[in-house]
């Protein structure tokens, strides 16, 4: 009797007789033999790359995690010695190959098609021996120090390009406006002169500032008063020059 997640592979006198299980079975006593037990559940192997050079030449740590699963128990026990040793050779030699054919910035940004061509990669030479690779995932990349200063340079470079860019392209857009604005203003005096007096209020709104600033109404306002107040003249009398 084997378990839910078991396979046996039974030998007859020394030759293949099949795979029982899960469950009760029977066996011949002494012609069949149970040569292994094959565990059917998903299993995870942890691999690691230390000093792998990539496509540009940069030496770095890799690692990951395998996923996979027997599924066809004869061909792993049949088939290669032992097949978790190998899964674990296969997958540390699968990822050392990955790393040589890319580029450090194809790894760092695209760590999801790094994994699916791992879980290819490792999974044609597996599928032979029974085994099925499931999924892939890469949980750390080690880059030199040198290099990770080097990196956050370039990206605080890069930063500040783009910052520049955007302020430039605002600068640009504000120079537009300001074009049109003063276009409405050589048009159109009155709308000038309600713009100044607005500038005016924002400035001295909360200093509670009073400001007089001369116009045509102060000025009408002015010959007006001085012409009330002015002392009444002398009368010449007849013989005065006119």
């Amino acid at each position: 009797m084997v378990g839910q997640w078991q396979r046996a592979v039974v030998l007859r006198l020394g030759r293949f007789r099949g795979v029982r299980g899960p469950g009760l079975f029977f066996l011949i006593p002494f012609i069949e033999t149970i040569q292994t037990l094959v565990d059917m559940r998903i299993r995870t192997t942890e691999i690691r790359a230390e000093e792998a050079l990539t496509r540009d030449t940069v030496s770095i740590a890799m690692d990951a995690i395998v996923f996979w699963r027997v599924i066809d128990a004869a061909k792993a026990a049949l088939e290669i010695d032992d097949f978790r040793l190998a899964v674990e050779r296969v997958a540390q030699t699968s990822l050392r190959e990955m790393i040589g054919t890319h580029d450090l910035s194809r790894l760092l940004s695209d760590r999801q098609v790094a994994d699916q061509e791992l879980q290819r990669a490792i999974g044609a030479k597996t599928v032979s021996w029974g085994v099925t690779i499931t999924s892939v995932e890469i949980k750390d990349i080690g880059i030199p120090a040198s290099l990770q200063d080097a990196m956050s340079r370039q990206a605080q470079a890069e930063r500040e390009k783009q910052a520049r860019e955007t302020l430039a392209s605002a600068e640009v857009g504000v120079a537009r406006q300001v074009r049109e604005a003063a276009l409405i203003y050589a048009s159109d005096p009155i709308a000038l002169k309600l713009r100044q007096m607005n500038l005016v209020y924002e400035m001295n709104k909360e200093r509670g500032t009073t400001i007089i600033i001369p116009s045509d109404l102060a000025s009408a306002l002015g010959q007006l008063f001085t012409r009330d107040i002015a002392p009444p003249q002398p009368d010449p009398g007849p013989g005065a020059p006119i």
